[in-house]
């Protein structure tokens, strides 16, 4: 695969190797920093489909899901109406079976055991995202560090080429050390963009949640037939 920048900088005259290189090769040539960079990617990576899937399963609730458990509520079929919550299985589900599970109980201890059951789930549902925050400011840093540290290699060794400068040299030399930013910030914008997508997903489901409890304790606080 050839690589754009490395096609301008053929254009300019100045690594003609460099357009025939391959990906996995331009990679080995960002140096030792590339490493972390790769392994923060793969994490991103994993991160990213792991808690979209997670997410997605908990946002999707049967449009019904309510509306048949009011009816075993006010029919007084608890036992029917916690069968429904197991089947659904959801953290909205999960939520409703502890505040049946509590029946009996004053309205307020319902609602606070439901509260606890939905910031448990909740919990749940932001697991890893600090960490794709963090590998998102991380990364561009270590691409920076990359970058000046290859700079100062490449100076260093044009210092010591003393009368025979060449001009490869030096360009070869910055060009290596360009990757690691680039590198960076790649899988910084990627872990980035992809934090706030499901930090708005799981802001979607807390929504639900509030939405769903509210709803049950009104239904709780209906006359039963």
């Amino acid at each position: 695969m050839n690589v754009f920048f490395l096609q301008a900088v053929d254009s300019l005259g100045v690594a003609t190797e460099g357009a025939s290189m391959s990906l996995i090769e331009l990679l080995f040539k960002g140096g030792y920093f590339m490493i972390p960079l790769l392994i923060l990617s793969i994490f991103a990576v994993y991160i990213l489909i792991e808690r979209y899937l997670v997410i997605k399963k908990a946002s999707k609730m049967d449009d019904g899901f309510m509306r048949t458990v009011r009816d075993y509520i006010i029919g007084g079929n608890i036992v029917a109406a916690k069968s429904v919550c197991e089947q659904e299985n959801t953290p909205i589900s999960r939520m409703v079976s502890k505040g049946l599970t509590n029946l009996g109980k004053p309205i307020r201890d319902i609602e606070a055991s439901v509260e606890n059951v939905g910031k448990l789930e909740l919990l749940q549902l932001e697991k890893r995202l600090s960490t794709l925050a963090l590998i998102s400011g991380v990364a561009p840093m270590i691409g920076f560090l990359g970058t000046v540290t290859g700079m100062i290699r490449a100076f260093y060794n044009l210092s010591n080429a003393g009368s025979n400068i060449d001009p490869g040299m030096l360009a070869g030399g910055i060009y290596e050390a360009m990757l690691t930013t680039a590198a960076g910030l790649s899988v910084g914008i990627i872990a980035f963009i992809g934090y706030n997508i499901l930090v708005a997903m799981v802001e979607q489901v807390i929504y639900k949640m509030e939405a769903t409890s509210m709803t049950f304790i009104d239904v709780l606080q209906e006359p039963a037939k």
